[in-house]
């Protein structure tokens, strides 16, 4: 397969896309966009701030250990 860049090249023709087939692209590309695989891809890719990981609303790095070092320490 070809993948050079025709624009660069100054002898080409260029050719266009039958509509049928840039129809049928375009519904290729949408499905694969919307199928579970791609939505749990673009959820993995997501990146949090830093302060958001640094700084976590409930206040600890791991809610469930410090409540049961609080519950200790009231012991």
């Amino acid at each position: 397969m070809d993948l050079s860049f025709a624009r660069l090249e100054r002898d080409v023709a260029i050719t266009a896309m039958p509509t049928e087939l840039a129809v049928l692209l375009v519904g290729v590309a949408a499905r694969q966009a919307a199928s579970p695989t791609a939505r749990a891809q673009a959820r993995l890719a997501l990146v949090a701030p830093v302060e958001q990981l640094l700084a976590p609303a409930h206040g600890a790095f791991h809610s469930l250990a410090a409540l049961a070092l609080t519950r200790r320490k009231e012991e």
